[in-house]
């Protein structure tokens, strides 16, 4: 087993500095989770669950397991406030060999799989409003990317300022279809159409209510930048979460009191049909706009985060130094950066040959993410056992309740996410096979192997 990482002094020149205050980072959190997901699913939710209040429920158990998995990665971020969140754990956990299996599958699978995947919400809905002919989503996708990257690349400052932005409408767009639904619904509400759900489709439910929520752990990728993080990163993903939890209860309630479950169970756009009948077709395109800034905001917190953990292999595995460097006066890692836009690039480049190109990233990343998520649960444990004298600024409470039933949700989704998804789901899994070939290539870790106070 590798030794854990030593930790080294903040005023290395070469490493991240804690810059970020605690607004900054809560507005990523929030941006990464209220992205496209909730003007999507809660029709796939809809259609899956036996009932109205069922499908509420869900959405609350959402929030609450989501919790308990914040909770988990909150001892983690405090006991080891390292810029590469998951990989650092896993590192110190199960050693240099799974870690970089897990900064391989981020690398070409998790992150950019869902910054393409967002690229292209943003393009679909683009299309809606400045149609560019038969290539409109590709184009719209391939620039957000581009742009984005750019921004993240001049430094973090510019990378969070555009993210405090973006949230902060994102957020108020919510609030709209809230408002809209629960104050200005038509008088006659949609008759509600019966559904082929039964008792047996809870699970499924879970899983898209649960994708829905994902994301959350991506804010432990800023610890090291965040200013006195060991108080604050609880706060900031206990916090987020009871937000983002209250406003996906409240749109959904927005949704079947104007569309009813059948409604929503049989529309692809669940929140522009809902604006539509509320406020006709300038409320569609009102929506559509929204929807673009909502993935706009989650592509933007996606790449700042995942541009933290490209890097942090780059600081471990010497082959691949070159990605690994901080650059002080921009305060970010640019080489990271232009990796991980290149490869998403590349990506929608593929996903421009797609049928659905929005359903096979889903299938792509998600056996995958919850494999790793699984593993990281366990991490606790063994780090608990293995690591006891560590300071602990923040214990999960009700152990080991909580992180077994996180760890329970995780295999439950990982099951889930293999035996109902298609070919995209095995191609995830080849890829992740395809780097496990690459581990007895895995040289020892830099003399000064990456941690961060």
């Amino acid at each position: 087993m590798d030794p854990a990482p030593q930790t080294t002094p903040s005023s290395d020149p070469g490493r991240p500095r804690p810059v970020l205050d605690k607004r900054e980072a809560f507005a990523v959190t929030i941006g990464i989770v209220v992205g496209a997901g909730i003007f999507r699913t809660p029709s796939l939710v809809a259609g899956a669950a036996p009932g109205e209040l069922a499908m509420l429920l869900a959405w609350v158990a959402g929030g609450l397991l989501s919790l308990a998995g914040a909770l988990c990665y909150a001892e983690l971020a405090t006991a080891y406030p390292q810029a590469g969140g998951d990989y650092a754990y896993l590192h110190r956990a199960y050693g240099r060999r799974l870690a970089f299996l897990y900064a391989w599958a981020r690398l070409t699978v998790i992150q950019t799989g869902s910054i393409v995947l967002l690229a292209y919400v943003v393009g679909d809905y683009m299309r809606q409003i400045v149609d560019l002919g038969a290539w409109s989503s590709p184009v719209y996708a391939a620039a957000t990317v581009v742009l984005l990257t750019a921004c993240n690349w001049w430094g973090v400052r510019q990378g969070t300022g555009l993210q405090n932005l973006l949230t902060l409408v994102e957020v108020l767009g919510l609030c709209l279809v809230i408002a809209a639904g629960l104050l200005f619904a038509p008088d006659a509400p949609a008759v509600p159409v019966a559904t082929d759900a039964d008792g047996g489709s809870l699970g499924l439910v879970l899983v898209f209510v649960l994708l829905t929520y994902g994301g959350w752990n991506e804010a432990v990728y800023l610890t090291a930048e965040v200013r006195d993080a060991r108080r604050w990163m609880p706060r900031i993903l206990g916090l987020s979460l009871v937000v983002i939890a209250a406003l996906y209860v409240l749109a959904n309630l927005a949704y079947l009191r104007v569309l009813g479950m059948g409604g929503m169970a049989a529309s692809d756009a669940v929140a522009a049909d809902m604006m539509r009948a509320v406020f006709g077709g300038p409320g569609a395109t009102l929506m559509s706009a929204i929807v673009v800034v909502a993935a706009l905001t989650s592509a933007n917190a996606t790449l700042i985060t995942g541009a933290r953990g490209v890097y942090a292999v780059g600081r471990d595995v010497r082959a691949l130094a070159a990605i690994g460097r901080w650059d002080v006066r921009h305060g970010s890692p640019r080489a990271a950066v232009l990796l991980q836009g290149g490869l998403s690039l590349a990506l929608v480049a593929l996903a421009a040959t797609a049928l659905d190109g929005f359903r096979m990233a889903v299938e792509y990343t998600a056996p995958v993410f919850w494999l790793f998520f699984l593993l990281v649960g366990v991490a606790l444990f063994v780090l608990r056992r293995r690591d006891p004298d560590a300071p602990r600024p923040f214990r999960v409470p009700l152990y080991p309740v909580l992180p077994l039933l996180f760890c329970a949700t995780s295999a439950f989704l990982l099951y889930a996410s293999l035996a109902h998804t298609g070919l995209g789901a095995l191609v995830g899994v080849a890829v992740l096979a395809t780097g496990a070939l690459l581990l007895p290539f895995v040289d020892p870790p830099h003399p000064q192997p990456e941690s961060l106070p």
